[in-house]
Formats: structure tokens, sequence, C-alpha cells
């Protein structure tokens, strides 16, 4: 059973900064491709950043063009975390985020196998 549990949303300005973390239980944290994503009110669930896993690309990164350059995604094997740091918060940034695992290679669409329940970043403008 794998389990993700994400933490650190809330609430702050705009150009503000938070990180998000997803802990990962159950199974080799470091053969995952991780994903983290978004769901805004009325919307679909969208792709955010992606890391692929430790044993393929080494560890690549992919990002939405909306969040290029804001955000960095980073993994912590040895604590079977995976990270996003969120800077220059807009409003248009506020969502539900979730982080996602899937084996291997990260893709772009919503095609992954476990998901976390999801945490709430508001950006106030």
């Amino acid at each position: 059973q794998v389990q993700l549990v994400e933490s650190g949303g809330g609430l702050v300005q705009a150009g503000g900064s938070l990180r998000l973390g997803c802990v990962v239980s159950g199974r080799t944290f470091s053969n995952y491709a991780m994903g983290w994503f978004r769901q805004a009110p009325g919307k679909e669930r969208e792709f955010v950043a992606g890391i692929s896993s430790s044993i393929t690309f080494s560890g690549r990164t992919y990002y939405a063009d909306s969040v290029r350059g804001r955000f960095t995604i980073s993994r912590d094997n040895a604590k079977n975390t995976v990270y996003l740091q969120m800077n220059a918060l807009k409003p248009e940034d506020t969502a539900v985020y979730y982080c996602a695992a899937r084996g291997l290679i990260v893709v772009l669409s919503t095609d992954y196998n476990y998901w976390g329940q999801g945490t709430q970043v508001t950006v106030s403008s």
C-alpha cells in the first residue's frame, strides 16, 4: 500500500513563497517518478511539475510553462519526500495542490498510480 501525504499549503500574499512537501510510504521511493498537480475550482486538474525517478534520467525535472522559473521541484530519497518550492506566487496559483507517483518516467497527464489527498494554496492579491 503506497501512501502520499502532502503538507505546507496555506495562505500567502502575492509575491510570497511557500514550500510544499509530500512524504511517500510503502515502496522504494527512489523508483518512482513524482509529479505535482493542481486543481482550481471549476477547472481540470493540471500538471505543475515533475521529477523522474533517480534511476532514470537522474532525476530530470519538468515544469508547466505557467510556473517555470518560479517553482522548483526536488526530491530527497533519504526522506522519501518530494518538495515543491513556490516563489513569486500569483493569485492565479490558487488551487488545491496534489502530489502523485508513478513508475520511473514523468508524464504530463494525470496518468499516475498514486495520489495524495491535496493541500490548499491560496494567494491573495
